[in-house]
């Protein structure tokens, strides 16, 4: 899924050690520009993606995400984890055709215009009494 936006709060950067090495992850607030703006906090997993994507609180972006949930001790959780985060040009935001702004289902599909089609003589017109109201 995809969302874009503001990032609004940029949280403090989480390491450990567990048995497969060193880990790093970061959480990240991004606001859409809806009627009525939307937050979702998502995490960006590992030293080289956080360090590759640069996310700075201000910046304007689409981000690339998968959303998973785990049980622990009979609660449940969500987990919306960024695989991808792209920065989008302030400018352009909400100009994109076939783009809506925070839009989780990404891009309207694109319909092809109609072929241009030689010109035909106009149907001749009937004069009837049109008896309709309206």
């Amino acid at each position: 899924m995809e969302l874009q936006g503001k990032i609004i709060a940029v949280l403090p950067e989480r390491s450990g050690v567990s048995a497969r090495g060193e880990w790093k992850t970061q959480d990240y607030v991004i606001e859409t520009h809806d009627a009525y703006p939307k937050k979702m906090v998502f995490n960006v997993f590992g030293a080289d993606r956080i360090s590759r994507f640069n996310i700075q609180a201000g910046q304007e972006v689409t981000v690339s995400f998968d959303i998973d949930a785990h049980e622990y001790q009979g609660r449940w959780y969500n987990s919306i984890r960024a695989f991808d985060v792209r920065q989008v040009d302030p400018a352009s935001v909400g100009m994109q055709p076939g783009v809506v702004a925070g839009s989780a289902f990404g891009p309207a599909p694109e319909v092809a215009a109609p072929a241009a089609t030689p010109a035909q003589p106009a149907a001749p017109v009937e004069d009837k009494v049109d008896d309709l109201p309206f």
